[in-house]
């Protein structure tokens, strides 16, 4: 399977902020943040793999750097960073642009994985990424990392999860 370029699967959506986004303290909920990051690394993750599905197989934290105004213009980007053999994380940075200013900062980045599946809802194989800028290349070069540590926190979530309980609590 021939390898890709991060840039090809480089999505970029930037929208005004709306006041029915707004929060109690007048800035974007987090909600509609996770949404846009959502849409636009699915975006990213079909691109690179050219299947007509991928589902999400983990989100990453989520930093919010800074608040997000009213008076500011939300620009999402996400690209492919890193693959394994079925899977590709896909890094996602939000800049938000102060519109009456221009000032331009990173209010968020983000790391979401996805699994690339055919007709029959089975993994297929997702071509390697080939890094071209320092961003791209710092991104690759950790990526390795990144996965094992999300490997063992899957595993933990699972250990977790046998001892949750499936009672509902107003029936005690």
């Amino acid at each position: 399977m021939k390898a890709k370029k991060a840039k090809e699967s480089r999505i970029i959506n930037t929208a005004q902020v709306l006041s029915c986004d707004l929060n109690n303290y007048n800035t974007l909920f987090g909600g509609v943040l996770m949404k846009k990051l959502d849409d636009a690394a699915t975006l990213s993750a079909r691109r690179h793999s050219r299947v007509k599905e991928c589902v999400t197989a983990s989100t990453d934290h989520i930093d919010f750097l800074c608040p997000i105004h009213q008076t500011d213009s939300v620009c999402v980007e996400s690209f492919v960073s890193y693959t394994g053999r079925t899977s590709m994380e896909v890094f996602c940075k939000v800049i938000a642009e102060d519109m009456m200013n221009g000032e331009r900062r990173i209010a968020a980045t983000a790391f979401l994985t996805f699994v690339a599946l055919d007709e029959n809802k089975r993994p297929v194989e997702v071509p390697s990424i080939i890094p071209e800028t320092e961003e791209e290349e710092f991104l690759y070069t950790t990526g390795k990392e990144r996965a094992e540590i999300r490997k063992l926190k899957r595993q933990k979530s699972k250990e977790l999860a046998e001892f949750i309980s499936l009672e509902k609590p107003w029936d005690n």
